[in-house]
């Protein structure tokens, strides 16, 4: 299956508001790289930015492109895209709020890896500014039996 076959909704179960990615900038099993904007319909948004507390979603989405990669090169379009954030293992934040229209992007990369437990580093930069760096703990349910 070809890069250009597989779309955001392909990978990940958000939709309308809560789904923060625009754009995948590089994607492979144990890593991603996405872009987004902030708009006035993001979660925490305030009628000036949003709360950098936010970033902590963009970057489970973030790994959510790529675990979500390794699955359906193992299972199928078709199979189970659900995840859970389960923990916040590290946080630093750089910023106070970011502002309306401002592009962010998203590394998120598999630190470790045991059956559907994944810890994963994640940074946002805005330009070439780091804003947040966060590690997370995420759940992904048995492939085995959702396929």
């Amino acid at each position: 299956m070809k890069r250009a076959d597989i779309a955001i909704d392909d990978l990940l179960p958000h939709r309308g508001r809560m789904m923060l990615i625009n754009e995948i900038i590089e994607m492979e099993e144990d890593r991603a790289v996405t872009a987004s904007v902030v708009t006035d319909r993001w979660p925490l948004f305030d009628g000036k930015g949003v709360s950098p507390i936010v970033l902590i979603e963009l970057i489970a989405q973030t790994a959510g492109i790529s675990n979500g990669l390794e699955r359906i090169r193992k299972h199928g379009k078709d199979s189970e895209k659900k995840g859970w954030l389960v923990g916040i293992k590290k946080s630093r934040f750089f910023v106070d709020a970011i502002p309306l229209h401002t592009r962010i992007i998203t590394r998120a990369e598999n630190r470790f890896k045991y059956d559907g437990f994944r810890e994963i580093l994640g940074t946002t930069r805005i330009g070439k500014d780091v804003v947040c760096e966060t590690i997370v703990q995420v759940v992904q349910p048995d492939m085995e039996e959702s396929a």
